[in-house]
């Protein structure tokens, strides 16, 4: 049964990177474009200004070396996003079923797509909706390069205390169920996640490195399209992924 539910996780994180690579293609392009070319212009007035302070000392103006183009930019916004893409969503379907197989019966007494709807709807929150709240995502040019190391263990670590809160609220919840009723379980869970989460994004360092002249249209979009290919990945798995499970579910359950 794990083997299917399996195979149905990545076959539905398969789905889910073609409609986020869609919209990506779309909505998020445009923005890594313009962020580029932010780049490249505040890289061309560093050179000038170099060049400026160094002839008024008399000096020859420093070489700029360019540095080489490992990947071309067509590359990269084609078939090395839609890589990108499928590895990372086929990796979330697999998980998520695997999580669907521990969490079904257990979680709570509801049928298979409904157990992937909510299933889906906490993974959204505690992957990506809670650490980005601390952590947004940023647009290339945005950050400085010493600190990518930082930057990312920052945002992993964030994603795995998120993750660990999410398991311990919904054990919470479990236990809290026969004396405070199903509905003041979830909305206690609730709040302690909340709380939780609030003291870590507190406890963890902040990290602003935009550019005071980044154009703010800009990191908006870039950030929108982002939330935007998250929604599409974790809607797909909850609503495919459960439409597969049931049709694999349901006929055993009829049988037994």
């Amino acid at each position: 049964m794990t083997g299917r539910l399996l195979l149905r996780g990545m076959l539905a994180g398969l789905v889910a990177a073609l409609l986020s690579f869609g919209f990506l293609k779309l909505a998020g392009e445009s923005s890594v474009d313009r962020a580029i070319a932010f780049e490249t212009m505040v890289d061309e007035a560093k050179a000038r200004l170099s060049g400026g302070e160094a002839a008024a000392k008399g000096q020859p103006a420093p070489a700029v070396l360019a540095e080489p183009e490992l990947v071309s930019r067509t590359v990269q916004a084609g078939i090395g996003l839609l890589t990108g893409v499928i590895v990372y969503s086929t990796a979330f379907g697999g998980l998520f079923a695997l999580a669907f197989a521990l969490a079904f019966r257990r979680m709570a007494d509801i049928g298979p797509r409904a157990t992937s709807a909510v299933l889906a709807a906490l993974g959204f929150v505690a992957v990506y909706a809670a650490p980005m709240l601390k952590y947004p995502a940023n647009p290339p040019s945005v950050g400085l390069a010493e600190t990518i190391g930082m930057r990312t263990s920052l945002y992993f670590a964030l994603i795995l205390l998120s993750l660990a809160v999410m398991i311990a609220v919904g054990m919470l919840r479990i236990r809290l169920l026969p004396r405070v009723g199903e509905w003041n379980a979830a909305l206690i869970a609730a709040g302690v996640y909340i709380a939780m989460m609030t003291g870590i994004g507190l406890a963890l360092p902040d990290v602003n490195e935009v550019p005071e002249e980044f154009p703010a249209t800009v990191l908006w979009q870039f950030r929108i399209a982002s939330l935007g290919g998250q929604v599409i990945m974790w809607a797909t798995l909850g609503l495919l992924f459960g439409f597969l499970a049931e049709r694999l579910i349901a006929p055993q359950s009829a049988r037994a």
